[in-house]
């Protein structure tokens, strides 16, 4: 594994415990959901309906997955292995990565405006700094929007074990505010 999947990895553990409490469990998603839901108040109800099932399929893949103790938790340990096993992960990422870009093109037109993109990760959980330097790693047009292709692709990308140098590894980096 390349440490900066490593770092991808770490960081979105960090993220889906969304209530802090050291591990992942299914109110993290619950919490993370409702906050994505609410940034994207411009978006159709089939959106959201996507998203939701795609956090939903998320963790109970984690859950069905990782859960050997049947304790309704994944710890980071737990965690890491998932990632890196596409045979596993794939699926799960690519339902979430299609809907989450999708939530951010509420005109359908296949694209992205800054403002809602910042809004979405920032629901995730991401610095605003390091969001921004994504943004603009995705080569924004002149009218600073990116394709839902885009974002989609990159997305997988970042889950991606033997990926470096890719515009995702931008949330990892320290940012100055």
């Amino acid at each position: 594994m390349r440490d900066e999947a490593a770092k991808r990895i770490e960081l979105v553990f960090s993220l889906f415990d969304a209530n802090g409490n050291g591990v992942i469990d299914s109110n993290d998603f619950d919490l993370m959901t409702g906050r994505v839901v609410e940034a994207a108040a411009a978006s159709d109800d089939g959106a959201k309906a996507a998203i939701r099932a795609a956090f939903r399929r998320y963790w109970t893949t984690l859950a069905t997955e990782l859960d050997a103790n049947g304790d309704g938790v994944i710890t980071v340990d737990e965690f890491r292995p998932f990632v890196l096993d596409s045979e596993r992960f794939d699926p799960t990422i690519a339902e979430f990565a299609e809907a989450l870009s999708a939530l951010g093109d509420p005109g359908g037109d296949g694209l992205i405006e800054r403002p809602l993109f910042v809004s979405l990760m920032t629901a995730i959980g991401f610095e605003e700094a390091n969001i921004h330097a994504l943004f603009d790693a995705f080569g924004p047009d002149a009218e600073n929007r990116i394709t839902v292709a885009t974002w989609a692709a990159g997305i997988k990308d970042y889950y991606a074990p033997d990926m470096a140098g890719i515009p995702g590894d931008q949330l990892v980096a320290a940012r100055a505010v």
